[in-house]
């Protein structure tokens, strides 16, 4: 008499955790796909916002992989972006190459110019300050090269896209299917990295530096991999970004512009975490909207609800809720322990 039963556990156990690994991915793609028909289809207004908090999703994502995975502070996002935004713009336009041959140049150039910082970084052993000393400091020059090139990108007057779609416009429908597809996608890259051997030796590094060492992790080669690849996330969001936009200018990849509310977004959201780009664009986005007739205390509420989140949630939404979770499960699980375990139970 055979009993295969005993494998069903184990198998269960196996469909269960891929479902809570892909569960959060596919949730977040249902929202995006069902919002703007229950909010703001028909508000071109509402729309940008929604697209804007889009892109910084798809930014954060990039950033979160780089330095809540590596712990590498890359204040220089918006660089990055506009290493692959300027190069899409310039090379479509004036070298009349394809959308897409643009879109991954400038794509590539930031994941090499990522991996070139990283590299730099960990040849000096720079620690986590200085890494984003050094990276700053590339981010303002490459604002000045901008600035500086005035026949090539327009300085401060900006530089038009003539080959723009007004269909994937940052203001249309299109355009905001566009983002939300990327950011879909990003985010998939991002759980399957935690999921192989790269994300194991990303946690290795952010837990302890010297321990992952000494259990044979490649610092060097995996903190490249980590810049490559989240360069290339940033890279490409801000090619696909001037795109949409038909118009970049330094202010669009500026670093108060950029840097400043993405790493604000990762910290709300939670540091290495998956859904904490998504959760932390996601609020921002609506407090945009909500401050925007707000007139000059905006800026004051803005600061006030940053200064809230790091007084209360240190740690992050996403870490904070998963932790009150697991604490209302384990008393929950003690409880019924100590329930099944009373004498009355037990001698019945």
């Amino acid at each position: 008499m055979t009993q295969p039963e005993p494998a069903r556990p184990h198998l269960d156990g196996a469909a269960g955790t891929a479902g809570r690994l892909i569960l959060p991915i596919a949730v977040t793609a249902a929202i995006l796909v069902v919002l703007p028909h229950l909010w703001f289809a028909d508000s071109p207004y509402t729309t940008g916002l929604a697209v804007e908090a889009l892109v910084f999703g798809c930014y954060a994502v990039g950033f979160n992989l780089i330095f809540g995975s590596t712990n590498q502070l890359f204040l220089c996002v918006g660089a990055l972006a506009g290493v692959g935004g300027y190069a899409t713009a310039i090379l479509s336009d004036k070298a009349s190459l394809p959308l897409a041959v643009g879109v991954a140049i400038g794509t590539v150039s930031a994941a090499i110019v990522g991996g070139l910082l990283a590299w730099i970084a960990v040849r000096r052993s720079l620690n986590v300050i200085f890494t984003g000393i050094v990276t700053l400091v590339f981010s303002l020059a490459f604002t000045n090269f901008i600035i500086g090139q005035r026949d090539l990108t327009g300085a401060d007057t900006g530089y038009v896209l003539e080959g723009a779609a007004t269909k994937l416009a940052d203001d249309r429908l299109g355009g905001y299917y566009l983002f939300a597809g990327l950011l879909v996608a990003l985010l998939i890259v991002f759980r399957a990295l935690q999921l192989s051997h790269l994300g194991w030796a990303f946690r290795a590094l952010r837990d302890d530096e010297v321990a992952a060492e000494l259990a044979g992790v490649d610092v060097a080669r995996y903190r490249i991999y980590a810049a490559v690849v989240g360069s290339a996330m940033i890279g490409l969001t801000g090619g696909l970004f001037a795109y949409s936009l038909g118009f970049i200018s330094p202010v669009t990849y500026g670093f108060a512009q950029v840097d400043v509310q993405v790493l604000i977004i990762v910290a709300f959201g939670g540091m290495g975490t998956l859904l904490g780009p998504v959760i932390g664009a996601a609020a921002f986005g609506f407090l945009d909207r909500a401050l925007s007739d707000s007139g000059q205390l905006r800026e004051a509420y803005y600061g006030a609800f940053v200064i809230a989140i790091f007084l209360f949630l240190r740690r992050g939404v996403v870490p904070t809720v998963g932790g009150l979770f697991e604490r209302l499960v384990g008393s929950r699980r003690r409880a019924q322990r100590v329930e099944s375990a009373a004498p009355g139970r037990s001698e019945r």
